[in-house]
């Protein structure tokens, strides 16, 4: 019996690869998951791990032949069967993968556009325990979201090939469940593997690998090998070759002050999450890239809340949902983005790209750090529709349970640092957007009306914008039209 190798899927808008190495020969014996060969695409190297264990059979796709998505690359022959001119073959092979007798590989789930690793964060499942399918195995940690892994078949858990705190990518096997109970192999360790040293195991990096460290001056010393027994792949000279270039001169860091023995003895230190460094990076990236300014006004809150006042009973009746402050700040900067588009737009390298759509992203705070849930098509939604959209996903925010299509495609994003008694900051873009709302606490203070003094709901509002392409005046109009639109309600009804 046969088992057709073929291309494994390469990432989104990637259609075809070259077949750069084969690193086994017709008749060379391969274990599973073992590296059979290397496909190079314009965008990443993949390597093509054995589905199943035997001898190797005919390579179909010789070195140099450039071959499409699912392409036939070569048969394994089963072990002790002929290798020669192969049968007709099972499909290839699909998570969770069947590895032969009763077992069947946990395989990393789909992460999502544009993520390619995740750290294992918490098991919970140990190896011998018992689980019913679609139990909760695992949780994977992205830099953007947190991903359950469900149990594909009920079983033991008999092996676990990626423990706490080990990064994979996004193909990678997690661990096996046996059917009939049999713990293959103790959990795995966390440690990375090892660099190949003098008296350990010889491991041959990726010829492409070699290649783009002699390109970039770059040794092997100063590379982590990703693949298998510590294997450097071409992409760990990449990030090796991106790190050296983005690491700091010894002038420019800042170096952390000594610390005293007793006060070292009393601190704690903690890793932070991906999530965490991801919003640092994006952050940092947004003040070096944009010209961000900032503008401020203010608005009295009495007509909304009024309103608000009376027909929330009637809302929450007829809809089932609260109304809340936030879809008359929504409608109000969907109004004003309408009069000032730029701020609604992007710059993509010497152009200026204007979106006829508004994609309001809706910051939310997590115990785990600050995500920005997207609602589409805001422009088009009512009062009733937007405050459904915020209210689940801000549940399903907190349950991190957002996946990252829901956080991506925003056109502007409105943040409300109120809701923790925030009485006046400047927000920071959420790159590439070129504007972002900033609400504050809402608090009574005295102001002047017609000649008299009376005490009013007042709010802060700021508006951080991308000053490469919103002017002063395009700023200062959108944030008018914000405060005119929620000082009189009836605006938004009129289109004024």
């Amino acid at each position: 019996m046969t088992t057709e190798v073929r291309v494994p899927t390469l990432g989104e808008s990637v259609t075809e690869a070259t077949v750069a190495t084969w690193f086994k020969k017709p008749g060379d014996p391969v274990a599973v998951d073992e590296m059979l060969c290397e496909l190079e695409t314009d965008k990443v190297t993949v390597e093509v791990p054995s589905p199943v264990a035997g001898s190797m059979g005919d390579i179909i796709a010789a070195e140099g032949e450039t071959v499409g998505v699912d392409a036939l690359l070569a048969t394994i022959a089963d072990a002790g069967a002929a290798t020669a001119a192969p049968a007709k073959a099972d499909p290839p092979a699909a998570a969770p993968k069947d590895t032969g007798n009763d077992s069947v590989d946990v395989m990393v789930p789909t992460l999502g556009e544009s993520v390619t690793e995740a750290t294992v964060s918490t098991w919970f499942k140990a190896v011998g325990d018992s689980v019913a399918q679609d139990e909760m195995l695992c949780e994977l940690e992205t830099d953007k979201v947190s991903v359950e892994v469900p149990a594909p078949a009920a079983g033991v858990l008999a092996e676990i090939t990626a423990a706490e705190g080990t990064t994979v990518d996004a193909s990678a096997k997690l661990a096996v469940i046996s059917a009939s109970g049999a713990v293959t192999a103790a959990p795995a360790k966390a440690e990375a593997a090892p660099a190949p040293s003098a008296g350990g195991k010889d491991v041959e990096d990726a010829p492409s690998a070699k290649k783009a460290m002699a390109e970039a001056g770059v040794s092997r010393d100063q590379v982590t090998g990703s693949g298998r027994d510590g294997r450097v792949m071409k992409d760990d000279v990449a990030r090796a070759v991106a790190a050296a270039a983005s690491a700091p001169t010894p002038a420019a860091a800042a170096p952390r002050a000594p610390t005293s023995a007793d006060d070292a003895s009393r601190e704690e230190r903690v890793k932070m999450t991906r999530l965490r460094q991801t919003i640092a990076k994006r952050l940092k990236d947004s003040q070096n890239t944009a010209a961000m300014l900032t503008t401020y006004n203010e608005v009295d809150m009495t007509e909304v809340m009024a309103l608000r006042n009376e027909y929330k009973d009637l809302f929450l009746k007829k809809h089932g949902v609260k109304l809340g402050f936030m879809s008359f700040f929504t409608k109000a900067c969907v109004h004003a983005l309408n009069e000032v588009p730029e701020v609604n737009a992007e710059i993509d390298g010497t152009d200026v790209v204007y979106k006829n759509f508004v994609h309001m992203g809706i910051a939310a705070g997590t115990p785990q750090g600050l995500v920005v849930p997207v609602i589409r098509d805001a422009d088009a939604m009512s009062f009733a529709g937007i405050e459904k959209a915020i209210a689940e996903k801000g549940a399903r925010a907190r349950d991190g349970k957002l996946s990252m299509a829901e956080m991506q495609g925003g056109t502007f994003t409105i943040s409300n640092g109120g809701v923790y008694g925030s009485l006046m900051s400047s927000p920071i873009l959420n790159p590439p957007q070129s504007g972002i709302l900033g609400m504050h606490k809402i608090q009574d203070r005295p102001m002047a009306i017609n000649g008299q003094v009376v005490i009013r709901p007042m709010m802060y509002l700021a508006l951080s914008y991308d000053h490469r392409i919103v002017d002063g005046k395009g700023a200062v109009t959108f944030l008018v039209r914000v405060k005119e639109a929620l000082e009189d309600p009836r605006r938004l009804l009129m289109d004024l």
